[in-house]
């Protein structure tokens, strides 16, 4: 595993679809391990809404 010099893992060797240690529980009560590429959607989401939110706004 290749590792910055502060230890943490580069984000060239972090597989988008590896869980990153959380999980969520879906509509049928199975729990659903939360990967990298959840977090960026999510990110990407909160992005765009906030920025079509300030637009409003102006």
């Amino acid at each position: 595993m290749n590792t910055s010099k502060d230890g943490a893992q580069s984000s060239d060797t972090a597989s988008a679809d590896q869980p990153v240690g959380g999980a969520i529980i879906d509509d049928e009560g199975h729990e659903v391990p939360i990967t990298e590429e959840m977090i960026q959607q999510a990110c990407e989401k909160l992005e765009v809404s906030r920025t079509g939110a300030s637009e409003k706004h102006d």
